[in-house]
């Protein structure tokens, strides 16, 4: 069978502040470069939300699944498109991948940045979800203790900041973490595609979590 490439790390204009490019747009872009699918991974943080003025948390996460919603809107063939965040929790700057997300959990679990990362392992082992630490070795972010971890973004194609992948890399080996590899994208300019090759058909997070769990993929 052919391996399934997705992307594992984008930003759509529609919720995230620091990108460029809207949802139709990106996806789009996705499936002419020959993915075969992505997660959509938003920022989660108290940027994106500053300037609004919701301040019911069902409003907030109405206001975050804008971009994934119109992706969803969109019919492209053996294209599929699945829910993830990059959450920072408000005492640390450090930003997590989160893989398996379903718009419930979004619904039920309110301020979520509130929280801390030891906090939300509690609620990912509830709920099935995966927690990869996104470009763990950029300055200012603080390297997160393994065990709160199902693995770390080893490969960053963000060239407007300097991840140090290398050494992510190397981090990932001595502690048995789990690799994947991202591009980071909120435009096309500065940005090295990344991504990983699964093995299987990845139609639903169900598919997403157990081709994680069971390292059936490689980096693109």
């Amino acid at each position: 069978m052919k391996e399934k490439l997705f992307e594992m790390h984008v930003h759509t204009s529609e919720v995230s502040t620091c990108a460029v490019l809207k949802a139709e747009e990106v996806m789009k872009k996705y499936s002419l470069a020959g993915y075969n699918g992505l997660v959509l991974t938003d920022h989660m943080n108290q940027r994106t939300f500053k300037d609004l003025s919701l301040t019911d948390w069902h409003d907030l996460v109405d206001y975050y699944l804008r971009g994934y919603r119109i992706m969803k809107s969109i019919k492209i063939p053996d294209f599929t498109v699945l829910l993830g965040m990059e959450i920072t929790f408000n005492d640390y700057l450090n930003d997590y991948l989160v893989y398996g997300l379903e718009e419930d959990f979004l619904y039920n679990n309110s301020n979520l940045m509130e929280i801390d990362i030891r906090e939300f392992r509690k609620l990912a082992d509830k709920n099935n979800l995966m927690i990869f630490q996104a470009h763990p070795f950029r300055v200012d972010t603080v390297i997160t203790e393994p065990y709160l971890l199902d693995g770390i973004e080893v490969y960053n194609g963000n060239s407007s900041h300097n991840s140090n992948n290398d050494i992510a890399d190397l981090w990932a080996e001595k502690y048995g973490l789990r690799k994947i590899s991202g591009s980071d994208f909120h435009h096309f300019w500065g940005m090295a595609p990344g991504g990983v090759k699964f093995e299987d058909e990845i139609k639903n997070n169900n598919d997403l979590i157990q081709a994680l769990k069971h390292n059936r993929f490689k980096l693109k």
